[in-house]
């Protein structure tokens, strides 16, 4: 679980970030929505500590993170697994060294005991046969697919997602969405996923916060999202809908 309490960050005197507290459940898909410029992205940079808050207090489970000094933070980071927009694969290794990139980081497992775990988590994300190639030689959907291989390869108890789908097509970024909750609740993970995609809203949103202009403005989950008064969450989500329609999706 991951806990923050009334957080605030500025970039030069601007405030972005105003205030936020919440809760992000273990085993269960916890959704940061918003318009581009809202403030989500700062707001899952700063839980996971790319950028230092100005106020508040962010907690991993039991522990405050914000003020650990950097070595107690590599250790928590080591629990965290990433999934970045784009899937941000190194070019110029294969899927196999990608994977198991972390595992040269932050373990001291033999090179046969680094080979076991990638190829587990290669194949729970159901890549098969594809150790040996490279990035540019895989589809943008496989590209994801092993971008969570990477991002689980540690074993993670938090996993941040940004953009998950971006660049994927609607029927690839609705795989990609299931087998993020698949993993979240086999391996009862925190999961956090920034994302403006509504198919993943209504697809896989066990807890949804949405920002407006810095601030937390609604929280609540699918269930309950198309029925809520709040207007600037309904103008979101109703406009977001539309440009799908129109697009085809």
């Amino acid at each position: 679980m991951i806990t923050i309490r009334n957080i605030s960050k500025k970039f030069d005197g601007h405030l972005v970030i105003d205030g936020i507290s919440a809760t992000f459940e273990k085993g269960k898909t916890n959704l940061i929505i918003g318009q581009s410029g809202s403030g989500k992205t700062v707001l899952l940079k700063s839980i996971v500590g790319l950028h230092d808050i100005d106020e508040g207090e962010i907690y991993y489970n039991d522990i405050r993170f914000d003020t650990l000094d950097l070595k107690s933070k590599k250790l928590i980071r080591q629990k965290i697994g990433m999934l970045f927009q784009g899937a941000a694969l190194f070019d110029s290794a294969t899927v196999e060294e990608n994977v198991m990139f972390p595992l040269d980081m932050f373990t001291e497992l033999s090179r046969d005991e680094k080979l076991d775990r990638t190829n587990f988590c290669l194949k729970r994300v159901n890549i098969i046969n594809a150790n040996h190639l490279y990035p540019a030689e895989i589809s943008g959907g496989m590209k994801k697919r092993v971008a969570i291989a990477r991002a689980i390869a540690l074993n993670p108890e938090f996993l941040f997602c940004d953009e998950p789908n971006s660049g994927l097509d609607p029927k690839t970024a609705v795989v990609i969405d299931q087998l993020i909750k698949e993993i979240t609740e086999e391996f009862n993970i925190t999961t956090i996923i920034n994302t403006h995609d509504m198919n993943s809203v209504m697809g896989i949103g066990d807890k949804v916060i949405f920002i407006y202009q810095g601030k937390k403005w609604w929280e609540g989950n699918k269930e309950n999202i198309l029925n809520s008064n709040n207007k600037e969450l309904n103008d979101f989500v109703f406009s977001t809908e539309l440009t799908r329609k129109i697009k085809g999706f």
